[in-house]
């Protein structure tokens, strides 16, 4: 049986990629930090992956194991591996490098002559990039030249919406029936592997791009918006006219830049978009606002949500005053235990709105910032 060390054994890292792998015939080893969710995993030695639709049904998943990241049992499931995948988040990726070179020592000295891919599942742009480049600062001249043989980083796009759920079984995981992976197919080293609803793509920023500038974008603005109107889930709020209709203006808005950028077929494109919200007015997944929402100036940041659309739009001239609203709302953001919605609090205070979009966003277009300005305070 082929062998995948998932790293993150959280609810995506369970209910998407290890599932994905289960699925598809891998025997799976979750290596995770927090002791109590390896033991309850090796114990129980199963959970359920709950559809949460109105047909969606159950799935019993087996075949797994857990480790503790840096353990013997990790460094040797790593020497075995036919794939390594991570969904550890963005933040986490730097900090696990030096145990992935660590792995990638000993993968080395073992005399393993196996080619092994490593896939970081992650919401953002190359996180598999990311990490090679801070592995790499860990490596001895050796098993650098060794890595380049043997070792693959595939850069990969995910799509599947894994919200806060409860269970019995408090390992058991709901997700949405739909779900995306793509990998980038040129930097696979050796045969491609195969895995269910895996998509090799030849043009892996124009997917990326798509999904996190369509589907995040507007996820993220359902949820400031819905703030701003009292709203606890995401599929209460998209059934609000007003931010329905607004939600629809910016995703036209950042499609508008995609579609200048990668030639996408505005059809095409339009029907994405359309799908997206369908998905986000499933009560059953009950997806929250604060969960969303959470950690607003992350999602304000030059590359994410709301500032690279917007960014990318005035490259090509194109209308940003939809896109404007969003940057306001999550500017308006207020959630006490929210470190981040209290951190710009505390800098609009200090420095403005203006300036504080400035700082956040990155974005130096006076008119767009005025935008801005003029929608926070109609928010009063």
């Amino acid at each position: 049986m082929k062998e995948a060390l998932h790293i993150g054994a959280g609810k995506i890292g369970r209910g998407f990629i290890g599932a994905e792998l289960i699925n598809s015939g891998y025997q799976v080893t979750f290596a995770d930090v927090n002791s109590k969710l390896i033991n309850a995993l090796n114990d129980k030695k199963e959970y359920t992956l709950h559809i949460m639709e109105r047909d969606g049904g159950c799935q019993k998943l087996t075949n797994f194991n857990a480790v503790e990241i840096g353990s013997d049992e990790f460094f040797e499931r790593f020497i075995q591996a036919d794939i390594v995948t991570t969904a550890v988040s963005m933040a986490v990726l730097p900090k696990i490098a030096p145990t992935i070179a660590t792995a990638l020592y000993k993968r080395r000295i073992s005399g393993c002559k196996s080619t092994l891919n490593i896939i970081c599942c992650e919401n953002g742009v190359r996180a598999t990039s990311q990490l090679k480049n801070c592995v790499q600062q860990y490596l001895d001249i050796e098993t650098d030249i060794w890595r380049q043989e043997f070792i693959g980083f595939a850069d990969c796009s995910v799509d599947r919406i894994v919200p806060i759920t409860t269970f019995d079984n408090p390992l058991d995981v709901g997700v949405e029936r739909y779900c995306e992976w793509n990998i980038d197919k040129h930097q696979i080293v050796g045969t491609l592997p195969t895995i269910t609803n895996v998509h090799f793509t030849d043009n892996l920023e124009a997917a990326v791009e798509r999904k996190l500038y369509t589907l995040n974008t507007a996820h993220c603005a359902t949820a400031y918006l819905g703030a701003q109107r009292g709203y606890s889930y995401i599929h209460e709020a998209i059934c609000d006219p007003y931010i329905r209709q607004s939600v629809e203006q910016i995703i036209s808005q950042s499609s508008a830049a995609l579609i200048a950028k990668f030639g996408f077929d505005s059809l095409t494109q339009q029907q994405y978009a359309k799908s997206v919200l369908h998905r986000f007015e499933n009560s059953l997944l009950g997806d929250t606002v604060a969960r969303v929402a959470r950690d607003p100036m992350r999602k304000l940041s030059p590359t994410l949500y709301f500032a690279y659309p917007a960014s990318l739009a005035l490259k090509y001239a194109l209308a940003t005053d939809a896109l404007a609203l969003a940057v306001a709302a999550a500017m308006r953001y207020r959630r006490e235990d929210d470190n981040q919605s209290q951190q710009l609090a505390s800098l609009i205070a200090q420095m403005g709105v203006a300036q504080s979009v400035q700082m956040v966003t990155g974005i130096t277009d006076r008119a767009f910032i005025e935008c801005v300005e003029k929608k926070y305070r109609e928010f009063y």
